[in-house]
């Protein structure tokens, strides 16, 4: 089973460029941060359900984080709406946020809501050639878990930009996957973003990174914020393989072979 837990699926994406780069990771599941469901800036496209259908997986699920676009107005997710859209269970209303996509068979999907920061943090990035500081809010976030039918419980999530926060929020997911229906907890994987630059942070005092990697930016890497985290799995019992930029992300993926029996 290959696990990356970062290939961000953008507005516009080359449907070749996507191929090509699903077919290198050659993943059994799939975690995705920062995509779109039905927005209009990607062409009202369900881009979790497409990159599900360039890998040949039957099962996949969007968690949104947000109704609406990131960079518009936008509201959280309200219990109203559907909280975990699945290739059985659709929904009308557009959002952005995570997915997950398997190979194998799911027997259930699961989702935990995180709070967002109360306040937001100043970001540059380059405008007319020069860098310029922006304040941005942060939005709520989530994390979602697939029970698989082999016995494997497997959690993606993309968490806060806002220090402090992320980790409380990592440490919520760490609690929550104790409350999952999985039986055997050398059987858990907590993938995805998590905004974290510190390794020994991340693992804590009872988790395994089960990869090491800068993964961002992913044409010159120099941090690692995307992780592989498991209790009982470690890293020197594992195939780690290293990617390179493909052009489809401004992340680095992160990939690694585990035993599935």
């Amino acid at each position: 089973m290959v696990i990356p837990p970062k290939e961000e699926a953008t507005s516009g994406l080359d449907p070749t460029l996507l191929a090509i780069s699903i077919e290198k990771i050659g993943a059994d599941v799939l975690g995705l941060q920062e995509v779109d469901f039905l927005l209009e800036r990607s062409g009202s496209a369900n881009q979790v359900e497409a990159v599900a259908a360039s890998m040949g997986a039957e099962f996949w699920a969007f968690s949104p984080s947000v109704m609406g676009s990131p960079d518009e107005n936008w509201r959280a997710s309200q219990s109203t709406d559907v909280q975990v859209v699945t290739n059985n269970i659709s929904s009308s209303e557009p959002g952005y946020g995570i997915g997950l996509i398997s190979k194998i068979p799911v027997s259930s999907w699961h989702r935990l809501n995180l709070t967002r920061s109360p306040f937001g943090i100043l970001m540059a990035w380059p405008e007319n050639g020069k860098m310029k500081q922006h304040y941005v809010r942060d939005h709520p976030r989530s994390a979602i878990a697939a029970v698989l039918e082999n016995g494997w419980l497997i959690v993606n999530t993309h968490l806060s930009f806002v220090p402090i926060v992320n980790l409380f929020q990592l440490l919520k997911i760490k609690r929550w996957v104790k409350k999952l229906p999985v039986q055997d907890k050398a059987k858990i994987v907590i993938l995805g973003d998590l905004n974290l630059p510190f390794g020994f942070l991340v693992k804590g005092v009872n988790w395994n990174s089960l990869a090491k990697q800068k993964t961002f930016p992913s044409w010159a890497p120099k941090l690692q914020f995307d992780y592989i985290l498991s209790q009982k799995v470690a890293s020197e019992d594992v195939s780690h393989s290293t990617s390179e930029h493909g052009g489809i992300s401004d992340h680095l993926p992160l990939t690694v072979d585990l035993e599935t029996t």
